[in-house]
């Protein structure tokens, strides 16, 4: 490895400023004698106070492990009204139903106007079988002009209409931009932000500072860095290889979040039993240099495979492909297993955008400055997708 290399690795993997060894000898909470011990954190202002461990369920199917995680203490789950083409919300409804009255429950919508929003949250009301949802994110947002005042009344309407108890946002790659914003509107509770292992810790930390600051509760988001299966099958010079998962890596990539006392809940997502118990480990165990190991040598594995949403690619593709959301949609086939995620992502992109064909342009512009074969995964893409 190169002198350069091993210095990205440091900064990327370095305790965060905000942080101390207070901090991880800290004992977990327990609920009960023989239950589970979980730890919490206040969600910014908002005076919830969310297990450390929170539930993404946009991939999950088996509603029992949603069921079990809340048994077992969990009280922050997420979902959004375009998940699993809005089955995702009837189940995760189903599954919580009984336990509403002590659960965090959030929600999302991608609708672009104050109808469009009003709208979704009535239908997620309702698949959710409640009567309001704690947080109501306007979602993936990546930069302030996609954020417009309709929209943000749309929540002030639903909140006053006691729909929403609190309001929020998310983004996947609005780090330096979008977050920094959102700290002086005086209008978002809660922010929901992809944060992992492999991203600019200095770009992280001022954003996350900046919301931080203004007392807006932190949510992080892609936390395992591509997700708890290998990141696919990738061709090479001479034969094609498997990019294995690291023993271990999943369950390091979530303590390296929550060494950060100003992330305030994860959300991973969980589709069995057995990444349920996995992640629980993350609230009793502090972070260790042999989890250090582990993520320096799983960055080295999914560096060329990874988009680590820094947006210098953005607008270098002459054909006007949204890179990193084309990677994105691989990312979930790959690394998520979840092939018809990917192409549902893929098939945001307007019609005209899913017929670029990358083998038309005789040398690509987009030039990645963390080693992602950018046209190795988007032209797979267009095999997979198109």
């Amino acid at each position: 490895m190169s002198t350069s290399r091993r210095n990205f690795l440091s900064a990327g993997l370095a305790v965060p400023a905000a942080f101390s060894l207070n901090d991880a000898k800290k004992e977990p909470k327990e609920i009960g004698s023989s239950g589970p011990r979980l730890t919490y954190r206040p969600l910014g202002k908002t005076g919830l106070k969310v297990t450390t461990l929170g539930f993404g369920c946009m991939i999950t199917s088996d509603g029992s492990v949603i069921e079990r995680a809340a048994d077992m203490g969990v009280n922050y789950f997420d979902t959004a009204r375009v998940y699993q083409s809005g089955n995702c919300e009837r189940m995760v409804g189903a599954a919580l139903k009984s336990r509403r009255k002590n659960l965090i429950l959030s929600t999302k919508s991608l609708a672009q106007n104050q109808a469009g929003l009003l709208a979704d949250l009535d239908t997620s009301l309702r698949e959710l079988q409640t009567d309001y949802v704690d947080i109501w994110y306007l979602h993936s947002k990546q930069r302030p002009s996609d954020v417009r005042d309709d929209m943000m009344e749309a929540q002030r309407i639903a909140r006053k209409a006691g729909k929403v108890r609190f309001l929020g946002i998310s983004t996947h790659g609005g780090q330096k931009e979008l977050l920094p914003w959102v700290a002086t509107q005086n209008h978002f509770d809660v922010v929901l932000t992809t944060y992992n292992f492999t991203m600019d810790k200095a770009v992280m930390d001022a954003a996350i500072d900046s919301i931080a600051k203004a007392g807006i509760g932190v949510v992080a988001m892609k936390v395992m860095a591509g997700g708890q299966k290998p990141l696919g099958i990738t061709p090479s010079t001479d034969k094609t290889k498997e990019v294995l998962r690291r023993e271990g890596g999943s369950l390091a990539a979530l303590k390296w979040a929550l060494r950060n006392p100003q992330i305030h809940t994860t959300i991973p997502s969980m589709v069995d039993n057995d990444q349920l118990e996995e992640n629980m480990k993350a609230m009793l165990a502090p972070w260790s240099p042999a989890d250090e190991k582990v993520l320096a040598a799983r960055l080295e594995e999914i560096g060329p495979l990874f988009c680590r949403y820094c947006g210098s690619c953005e607008g270098q593709c002459t054909k006007g492909l949204p890179v990193s959301d084309v990677l994105r949609a691989m990312m979930y086939a790959d690394g998520y297993g979840e092939f018809a995620l990917g192409r549902e992502q893929f098939h945001t992109l307007p019609a005209s955008l899913q017929r670029v064909r990358c083998g038309d342009c005789d040398e690509c512009t987009v030039k990645c400055p963390n080693g992602v074969r950018i046209i190795e995964r988007i032209t797979r893409a267009q095999e997979c997708f198109a």
